[in-house]
């Protein structure tokens, strides 16, 4: 082999595009650009807009919500917890976290924290420490004679939408109540016998 033998591979180059060089080149005249005026200059960004009626994007209305403070957990279900634990990847007589999923493969990160599910069945008696877990879950694990730390409190253990502003409302109304009968004792003391 010469030095002026020597390529690149097929492909790993690419020639300049050369525009303006005629009708017949397919990149004559507008040079690609295709208008005159403000379309044809970089920058430009006109999406929307539907001379001058309102736009599809504003005919339409708003859905949805996207909640900025969501938790994103890891999923873990029963099933492949004792595969893991069938497999001797997950000594079932210590403490299973966070460290020791990740170190047997069932989870790559931890994210916001890991979720106990049910799916599958559980055999073997576990002590598992996890950010959250669902009912059935920790039914099961405790029917197989384990134990379950949460992290993260269940959404059943947390106040009702909207209590702390009825507890709020309360307290008001119990505060102008005694209020209330204490102008009214004070007025019947003032009063002439």
């Amino acid at each position: 082999m010469q030095l002026n033998q020597l390529s690149d591979n097929p492909g790993a180059t690419k020639p300049r595009k050369r525009v303006g060089r005629g009708a017949s080149s397919g990149l004559g005249k507008t040079s690609g650009k295709g208008q005159k005026g403000q379309k044809s200059r970089s920058g430009v960004a006109l999406a929307g807009f539907e001379g001058g009626q309102m736009p599809l994007f504003r005919r339409l209305p708003k859905r949805g919500f996207n909640n900025i403070f969501r938790k994103n957990f890891r999923e873990v279900n029963l099933g492949r917890l004792q595969a893991a634990i069938d497999a001797k990847k997950i000594d079932a007589s210590s403490l299973i976290n966070e460290e020791a999923l990740r170190g047997a493969g069932l989870i790559k990160t931890a994210r916001d924290g890991v979720r106990l599910l049910a799916k599958g069945a559980l055999t073997s008696k576990i002590d598992i420490e996890v950010a959250g877990a669902s009912k059935a879950a920790i039914a099961a694990v405790e029917k197989a004679g384990g134990s379950i730390k949460l992290s993260e409190p269940l959404k059943a253990d947390k106040a009702p939408k909207g209590q702390a502003k009825k507890d709020k409302k309360a307290a008001k109304a119990a505060k102008a109540a005694a209020s209330a009968a204490a102008d009214d004792d004070a007025s019947t003391e003032d009063a002439p016998s």
